[in-house]
């Protein structure tokens, strides 16, 4: 008795799953950052500051206008979640960086995606290590033009 192997996937096929993942994280992150009094907006640029990052910067990730992050940042800034410092090199820029209330707001958020971590939890160890490996491969392929 012969066994084929299993039909690879097509790209749209991995393209529609790959939403649909990413869909549903973002909803679960959306309402975990709810929960904090933040839209997912502002969750999501608390979790882009990995360090200093210009106002034009952050418009590039968000995709969409500088004058919108004004008021996002404005907004986080009275909660004293970020704060904007002048650029060493260059003192007409603005830096928008993470308080540490505003780094444990995030991991907080981040902590109670119950939905995305019961769904990583069905996978095994060698299963999360293999999705991690294959994540890590398309990240910097996806993030290139960002």
């Amino acid at each position: 008795m012969r066994t084929t192997a299993p039909q690879a996937p097509t790209k749209l096929q991995l393209l529609e799953l790959l939403a649909a993942i990413g869909t549903a994280q973002w909803r679960d992150f959306a309402a975990a950052a709810a929960h904090h009094g933040l839209t997912s907006t502002q969750a999501k640029v608390l979790a882009q500051l990995h360090g200093p990052l210009p106002m034009r910067g952050l418009a590039a990730l968000l995709v969409c206008d500088a004058s919108n992050v004004t008021g996002i940042v404005d907004r986080l800034e009275a909660r004293e979640l970020v704060r904007r410092e002048a650029d060493p090199a260059d003192r007409r820029v603005k830096n928008v960086v993470a308080t540490d209330a505003g780094r444990e707001i995030i991991r907080r958020v981040r902590e109670e995606m119950q939905e995305t971590h019961g769904a990583l939890d069905a996978l095994d160890e060698t299963e999360s290590a293999t999705l991690y490996a294959l994540l890590e491969r398309l990240r910097p392929l996806m993030e290139q033009n960002a």
